[in-house]
């Protein structure tokens, strides 16, 4: 048997008290994540971070720290992820960019906004990402070294 895990990344944004978020359709439900995604061939995991969160919320940022790796086998499709979480800082948001289809919307949540959504949080990994990064958790960026394609 071939294993074959998922490398995704995401974006911790925060502005004002307030973090980025996605809401999009999964499996059915309605549920809401951090701008994050698949890394694709040949991409960085810092250039998948600022790819997924333009598609996703309109936003150009730029990835600050490392905010944690993290694991997590999915029970609707067994599928394991690897999680490249980074904090990222909020420059500019495109008005007149489209959305990725799968999302319906970004929106700018408070800590208490995001909490009361718990139940609609894509998986266990968005509040633990959040959790870490309030905690302080930041790693340089250059902790992970990615030996460049050519």
């Amino acid at each position: 048997m071939i294993w074959t895990p998922h490398a995704t990344v995401a974006a911790i944004v925060e502005q004002e008290g307030r973090f980025l978020f996605v809401e999009e359709i999964s499996h059915g439900k309605r549920v809401f994540n951090q701008p994050a995604g698949h890394v694709d061939e040949g991409e960085s995991l810092q250039d998948a971070t600022i790819r997924e969160t333009f598609e996703e919320s309109k936003w150009q940022i730029k990835p600050t720290a490392l905010v944690g790796i993290y694991t997590y086998k999915a029970p609707s499709n067994n599928v394991t992820y690897y999680r490249f979480c980074y904090a990222c800082e909020a420059i500019e948001e495109i008005h007149e960019a489209q959305l990725d289809k799968d999302i319906l919307a970004a929106h700018w949540f408070t800590l208490e906004e995001v909490k009361a959504r718990k139940e609609q949080l894509r998986s266990p990994l968005v509040m633990k990402c959040l959790e870490d990064y309030l905690a302080g958790k930041q790693y340089p960026t250059n902790l992970i070294y990615e030996h460049e394609h050519k």
